[in-house]
């Protein structure tokens, strides 16, 4: 028997074309997937309009600076703590407060914590599983200056 005549698998164009076919098509079905994950997951637009949005940026930025708060979070024993301080690391007094806390990748599992506050420290109570959690502030100082900031943090239960 010669070479080219022995039994077993041989490579043909029919082969070739189903195997380039496949490997495309794989790729192909993977992209597609990932895509409808990413679009099905996405929480949606932060603002309607960016440009709208941004045009007072830094001067709203420099308003916020110039109160000098800090903004801590604490999360135990099914409590969540946000303590505000100004530079001299005193507790600040607020006008209002509103925050949303949630997962950093959906919006499903949003809440408004029902906050109490005592000396520089509002409390809310919060059964919150393990993981990354944002809490999106909403304060007002006594002089009208408005404060917004986004904390991440982890939970280790």
């Amino acid at each position: 028997m010669s070479e080219t005549n022995k039994p077993g698998f041989r490579m043909t164009g029919g082969k070739v074309v189903g195997i380039f076919f496949g490997a495309f098509g794989l790729i192909l079905s993977v992209n597609l997937f990932m895509a409808y994950s990413a679009v099905s997951t996405f929480p949606g637009l932060e603002v309607r309009n960016s440009y709208i949005a941004g045009r007072g940026f830094n001067e709203r930025m420099a308003a916020q600076q110039a109160l000098g708060w800090e903004v801590s979070v604490e999360v135990g024993e099914g409590e969540l703590r946000v303590h505000f301080t100004d530079a001299d690391g005193q507790p600040v007094a607020l006008s209002d407060m509103t925050a949303t806390l949630g997962r950093a990748t959906h919006t499903r599992d949003d809440i408004a914590p029902d906050f109490s506050y005592e000396r520089g420290t509002f409390t809310a109570p919060v059964a919150l599983e393990n993981g990354n959690w944002n809490l999106r502030l909403v304060a007002t100082a006594p002089d009208g200056t408005a404060f917004q900031q986004r904390i991440s943090f982890t939970h280790r239960g």
